[in-house]
């Protein structure tokens, strides 16, 4: 397995592997791996004859008041835990490789990413589009990982590419969890131990909301708000958001009658967390 830092030695990389007839496959990440993102590769592998994984922390995804500087890094890690799962290539670039002097030209999309996390953190969204799609552009993959995890992040891709005629498969990987629910995040390792306890609180609600609808619950308030019960219960939670939306358009319903997703972040303490669970999974 290889670790490059420019484009050029990536688009040399796949012209070589092109030339052999081969299929790539495309894991965007923004680095310190885990078990979550190893899937990801995992499901790369299986797909297709050479995996890229990305590994960049992207700055116009984070907002000014975010954890831009202080989110983990350590790619010798990643570098290990990549080539054990049969990754190929890591394309490691530094921001000025991504974004040269003068850099203004932007992928921005409506709707989709004006609710849920789009809501808080109004920039994220900008940012995601802009540098996903500039890794299509420069991997050039036949399909590309992503974790459902982050659902609204999934939709907006699909949604992007295709709105913009992208040649690629967008595929959407399940959650993967700790032992006790939590679901694997890079941030998880900002949380103390008494955060890490409190933090079980988001995949708590996430299994009674899906129980709520396992058993027949059609009305959103009654599941949202009966998860939102339980984690006010917890004195280290404070609720960004706990929504119903249709799972294509990312818009709120009062009513589960049509493909929906169950969305919510929370703060655990200053660590912002994110769970979910699509009611087409739990029926």
């Amino acid at each position: 397995m290889k670790i490059v830092k420019t484009i050029e030695e990536v688009r040399a990389a796949v012209k070589a592997w092109r030339k052999e007839g081969l299929t790539v496959g495309l894991v965007p990440t923004m680095g310190y791996l885990h078990e979550g993102h190893a899937s990801l590769i995992d499901a790369s592998v299986k797909d297709n004859d050479r995996t890229v994984v990305s590994d960049f922390v992207n700055p116009m995804q984070f907002g000014p008041t975010e954890d831009l500087e202080s989110y983990p890094r350590d790619l010798d890690r990643d570098a290990a835990l990549a080539e054990a799962h049969g990754a190929d290539l890591i394309f490691n670039p530094e921001p000025a490789e991504m974004y040269h002097e003068g850099f203004s030209s932007f992928v921005d999309m409506t709707v989709l990413t004006q609710e849920l996390c789009g809501l808080s953190r109004p920039v994220h969204f900008r940012g995601v589009c802009t540098v996903v799609s500039k890794l299509f552009n420069i991997v050039t993959p036949d399909r590309a990982y992503f974790g459902k995890k982050d659902a609204q992040q999934l939709a907006v891709i699909r949604h992007m590419v295709d709105d913009l005629n992208m040649p690629l498969e967008i595929i959407g990987c399940p959650i993967i969890r700790e032992e006790d629910g939590l679901a694997k995040s890079s941030r998880n390792t900002y949380l103390n131990a008494d955060e890490r306890k409190a933090a079980l609180v988001l995949s708590q609600a996430i299994k009674l909301g899906s129980e709520l609808v396992k058993n027949g619950e059609t009305d959103a308030a009654k599941v949202t708000g009966a998860m939102k019960a339980h984690i006010e219960a917890e004195p280290l939670a404070k609720i960004d958001y706990v929504k119903l939306v249709d799972a294509a358009t990312m818009q709120q319903i009062p009513v589960i009658d049509r493909p929906a997703l169950c969305a919510i972040a929370v703060y655990i303490g200053k660590t912002r967390l994110i769970d979910n669970f699509f009611t087409e999974d739990v029926k």
